[in-house]
């Protein structure tokens, strides 16, 4: 039963491009389904009804997970499964009866205009470092795009003269992002002053560690933690979290919401439509906080 995992994971990740993160939660996911699988005593997949998946399920919610880390189990099974009918190893498919369990609505947390000021000048930009993690946090912001996309971006993806970025995204989808001015003059000053110093053996990659090497996803989400702490910003956000700023700050400012998916990469638009609740909120507020009829 490994085997097929590692074939799905091998398809995951060269195929379909899913980033790092991604295949290795399914991994970390699988395996631990297999554990589930092996002491109960179950040595082949077509011995998997819904029955024995309902099973398992029952014991994750036992470990009292959350119902997103649920939703990302049963993704994970649905993936496996699916893969093997695809490949013949199974002719019924136990998680066609499974359904996801119910996400609580939570509005993504986004910084205000004062907050990403203050963020994106902490770093000491006469630095070699400090120079990197500033770009490394304009380009969030600027962008919008994920950490992990970030990471893979080559010196030829961009267009200078466009000011554009081209974006490699989930399922190997390819997208244009565009920067500013600001972000160009950052990213310029980088290349020349910072990204010299750092470049050792003609990295193609636009972001590199002390050692010259690309510059992993942990290692700016680490950079991204830094910065946060080193601010006098009280609460804790992630650098996802300047996407989800990214994508506030150009509703509020008036962006259409599909070019606000096109930017983000999203497939669907009702992906996109959680962040026009977080500027319905703030109309709301605003209402409450300014009508004669409204206040107490």
């Amino acid at each position: 039963m490994d085997e097929q995992v590692d074939k799905l994971i091998e398809y995951l990740k060269y195929e379909k491009n899913y980033s790092e993160y991604t295949v290795n939660n399914y991994l970390i996911d699988l395996n631990q389904f297999i554990q589930f699988c092996n002491k109960n005593n179950i040595k082949k997949y077509n011995d998997i009804d819904y029955q024995f998946i309902r099973k398992y399920l029952n014991f994750l919610y036992e470990k009292k997970y959350s119902s997103k880390t649920m939703c990302r189990h049963i993704s994970s099974l649905r993936k496996l499964f699916k893969f093997l009918e695809k490949n013949g190893i199974i002719t019924d498919n136990p998680m066609i009866l499974v359904s996801n369990p119910k996400m609580p609505k939570k509005l993504p947390k986004y910084l205000n205009y004062t907050d990403i000021e203050l963020l994106l000048n902490t770093p000491n930009k006469e630095e070699v470092l400090g120079l990197r993690n500033a770009l490394i946090l304009e380009l969030l912001y600027s962008t919008g795009i994920r950490v992990s996309e970030l990471s893979n971006i080559k010196i030829n993806d961009i267009n200078f003269n466009e000011r554009e970025i081209k974006i490699l995204g989930k399922g190997s989808k390819e997208r244009i992002v565009l920067f500013g001015k600001q972000c160009k003059d950052l990213l310029n000053n980088y290349i020349n002053n910072s990204r010299s110093k750092l470049s050792i053996n003609n990295n193609e990659y636009l972001l590199l560690n002390k050692n010259g090497n690309k510059l992993s996803v942990r290692g700016i989400q680490m950079i991204v933690e830094k910065t946060l702490k080193e601010s006098s910003i009280k609460y804790n956000i992630s650098p996802h979290t300047l996407r989800h700023t990214f994508a506030t700050h150009l509703l509020d400012a008036g962006a259409d919401l599909m070019s606000v998916k096109e930017l983000l990469g999203h497939d669907s638009l009702s992906t996109t439509s959680i962040y026009t609740h977080i500027s319905n909120e703030k109309l709301r507020q605003v209402y409450l906080n300014s009508h004669p009829r409204a206040k107490k």
